[in-house]
């Protein structure tokens, strides 16, 4: 049996989808590593976002903008999780997890709010201007609305790493995708590993797909062909 015939006796294998012995099943460790993902993107959302939006409304601040993109993508994300565990203690392991993940999504998604706000074209935010909008107005109802491509782009990119990233959640005895890979590395059943290994692409495609067809709900018809 070559491996691609284990990988599927594997996955197709009703002992891994259901709980056994107190272990559980796939449909339990994919319920772990959307939870890590949802709430680190929520969070990182909720920060980078309004954040990007103000610094591409008012054009200040564009530095710190570079500046915290490229260190945070030149963090490493395991070595990063592993010195908040020990810092933070294992009690603490899914604060520390939740930490790392949210550093992996900001960049994305601040880089991306800030380019969508800043790119609206000029002469529509000075027209809504001249209209006699206040600030506040022309960034939610102009800015926005119209950066929301870009914004959608970012949030997939940044989604798509957290799935990816999280995976290393198994380093530190937590749950998720990634326990197969890393189980089936130190009990050399690579067969599980490379099955954990699928589930985590089939689960990445799966929420690009989903995400694809919030944005096209969202997102104004005239505006989809700046989507990228």
């Amino acid at each position: 049996m070559n491996i691609f015939q284990q990988v599927w006796a594997w996955l197709t294998d009703p002992a891994n989808w259901t709980t056994t012995f107190g272990t559980p099943g796939i449909p339990q460790r994919l319920a772990e590593h959307l939870q890590y993902t949802v709430v680190a993107v929520a969070i990182a959302a909720l920060i980078a976002v309004p954040l990007g939006a103000y610094i591409g409304h008012t054009n200040r601040g564009v530095t710190v903008v570079v500046g915290l993109v490229n260190s945070f993508r030149a963090l490493p994300e395991l070595g990063l999780l592993i010195l908040l565990v020990l810092s933070m203690g294992v009690l603490l392991a899914v604060e520390a997890l939740t930490i790392a993940l949210v550093l992996v999504a900001v960049p994305p998604l601040l880089a991306g709010t800030y380019a969508g706000v800043r790119n609206v074209d000029r002469s529509v935010v000075d027209a809504a201007r001249g209209m006699g909008m206040r600030e506040w107005d022309v960034l939610r109802k102009v800015e926005l609305p119209n950066a929301l491509p870009l914004v959608f782009g970012a949030l997939r990119t940044a989604t798509l790493q957290v799935i990816a990233t999280a995976s290393i959640a198994a380093f530190v005895s937590l749950g998720g995708l990634g326990r197969y890979v890393i189980d089936g590395l130190a009990f050399r059943e690579f067969e599980q590993m490379a099955g954990g290994a699928v589930l985590i692409a089939l689960l990445a495609v799966a929420v690009e797909l989903a995400l694809t067809g919030v944005q096209w709900l969202v997102v104004s018809p005239g505006l989809r062909t700046r989507t990228k």
